[in-house]
């Protein structure tokens, strides 16, 4: 679907703009499947983020670092092809953009191209500035990411709090200035202090779309499993869980189970 959609409030990234500009809050959920983000665009989700946690939430891995450019391509087309409505972004993977601007800009060009997402996003501040530039300079929408960046999990060492001291702080602050004025459609902030958010939102005129980073982002994302109650070992602070579907879907297999083993299924209406 994506850029064939016939829907006239199909969301954009100047769309995007537009809503923080009007102060509707955006609301953004990760999705890797066909079916999964059919549901999600139907109920009206403003984005969905093709996420390399899909490394975690699909493949299984404990960080998203193995995740590779093929897999993301495979995932992302498939929501794409679901969606009428959000805005499709699709991340690019560890090692899809690091080496150089020419393998970034030829690995973001391809994604495009082959999953029909309406943008990208990438990880990391003034260090990847010429990259960013260079990818939004060939037409393709580029939205950051700062605070934790999961793809650098093993410099941090851990999942804690980004920017909690002053210079990572104002570190954080000059990036996403800096990114803003080369053009970014949006800025992903996880997990910095609310105040830090709070500042950056204000000053910047693109949206800044929060996880674990407080109320007054623009917009706030979650990972769709973790949000609806299908991960619950894994329970930060900032996650709500919305629905219950893990004890939904337990409960609807082991009624199958019980269905198939007492020959109660298939009945005499469920055959030919």
């Amino acid at each position: 679907m994506g850029y064939l959609s016939t829907d006239k409030q199909k969301v954009t990234t100047k769309v995007f703009r537009e809503m923080k500009q009007l102060g509707q809050k955006i609301a953004m959920l990760t999705a890797y499947d066909f079916t999964t983000a059919g549901i999600l665009d139907r109920a009206g989700i403003d984005a969905i983020l093709v996420g390399d946690s899909s490394s975690n939430v699909m493949a299984g891995n404990a960080t998203t670092l193995p995740i590779t450019v093929d897999e993301m391509i495979v995932y992302a087309r498939g929501v794409v092809r679901a969606c009428n409505h959000c805005l499709v972004v699709c991340d690019m993977p560890f090692g899809s953009y690091q080496v150089s601007r020419e393998d970034a800009l030829r690995n973001a060009v391809r994604i495009m191209k082959e999953t029909g997402a309406d943008a990208i996003k990438m990880e990391g501040g003034s260090e990847i500035l010429p990259t960013v530039q260079a990818i939004i300079q060939a037409g393709i929408p580029v939205m950051a990411h700062l605070g934790l960046t999961p793809q650098s999990i093993h410099q941090f060492g851990g999942y804690g709090l980004r920017a909690k001291e002053t210079q990572e702080a104002e570190k954080l602050f000059k990036d996403a200035c800096l990114l803003d004025e080369a053009g970014c459609f949006g800025i992903t902030l996880e997990k910095v202090p609310a105040a830090l958010a709070q500042r950056v939102t204000a000053a910047v005129s693109c949206p800044t779309i929060g996880i674990g980073a407080g109320c007054d982002t623009d917009g706030q994302v979650l990972v769709y499993a973790d949000a609806l109650g299908m991960t619950h070992g894994f329970k930060p602070k900032f996650l709500r869980h919305f629905a219950d579907v893990e004890g939904c879907m337990t409960q609807g297999v082991q009624d199958y189970i019980q269905a198939v083993k007492n020959v109660s299924f298939p009945n005499d209406n469920e055959r030919y």
